[in-house]
């Protein structure tokens, strides 16, 4: 009977994906947008990279401060990813795991650098920790730089762990538990492999934030040669100068560090969650 009543209904009808309009059209709308607000850009600012040719491409990469202000914006930038690392998934452990009074305001504090203007945050950072502090002076120190690295940084590793925290399967966990597994096993074993990918990602965004990032540090860092200034307060001092081809040199080496970057933490994160299946 199932069988006459499955042959009279007919086959089912197969899942078909939808687009939104003729491929070519959405297709044509969405490279032309693409291009018009990335690669154009890009080019434009390669381009004039090369303006003078590769020698004087290279000798304005290899002029020393800008390669100290280079050094100096990864060094900062790598520490920011470590610290971010834990501390952005431990706060998301506790806004998801923890129930605690003022926990929603916490949780909106989290995005408020998202919402407040850099040069904002650099001007509270400056007051807090600037040489009138009560704290600890830190205005014109690396210290000082990465605290406002920080600051700005801090919700992307937060906001991605967050909603793969909020979807993980608890009941994995109280099998594990309930067979004699200890937290820090379960954690290990478990919530781990299952954060990673939102973990690398989060660090990927934190990274290219961070060596790019300018209105947080301009007031904080004193701009320094050798000593705080890093590659996008160089930058706009070269600008200033009126030397456009060094801006535009070390312009063009962030954006392959921040491409290769990205490109082997993606790689890192597929990785993962093979992985983990």
């Amino acid at each position: 009977m199932a069988a006459d009543a499955g042959a009279l209904a007919g086959p089912a009808p197969r899942a078909t994906g939808r687009s939104l309009g003729a491929p070519l059209l959405t297709g044509g709308v969405a490279v032309t947008y693409l291009s018009l607000v990335v690669l154009l850009p890009l080019a434009a600012l390669a381009a004039r990279a090369h303006t003078g040719g590769w020698h004087d491409f290279w000798a304005a990469a290899r002029n020393p401060q800008a390669v100290a202000a280079l050094k100096l914006t990864l060094a900062l930038a790598s520490g920011v990813v470590l610290v971010n690392a834990v501390m952005g998934t431990l706060i998301a452990w506790v806004l998801v795991r923890d129930r605690f009074l003022g926990k929603s305001l916490l949780n909106a504090v989290i995005d408020l650098p998202f919402a407040l203007p850099t040069i904002v945050a650099s001007l509270t950072l400056l007051t807090l920790y600037g040489p009138k502090s009560r704290i600890h002076n830190l205005a014109f120190t690396r210290a000082g730089v990465l605290v406002a690295l920080l600051f700005v940084t801090l919700p992307f590793v937060v906001r991605t762990v967050q909603p793969v925290l909020l979807e993980l399967d608890r009941d994995m966990e109280e099998a594990a538990a309930s067979l004699g597994a200890g937290k820090v096993a379960i954690f290990r074993r478990i919530v781990f492999p299952n954060l990673l990918p939102a973990i690398l990602s989060g660090v990927a965004l934190a990274f290219a934030r961070a060596i790019g990032e300018f209105g947080a540090v301009v007031l904080l860092s004193g701009n320094l040669p050798f000593k705080t200034e890093v590659a996008s307060v160089f930058i706009f001092s070269q600008l200033n100068a009126d030397n456009t081809n060094g801006a535009a040199a070390l312009s063009l080496e962030l954006l392959g560090i921040s491409f290769l970057v990205l490109i082997g933490i993606g790689a890192l994160r597929r990785w993962a969650i093979r992985h983990d299946r």
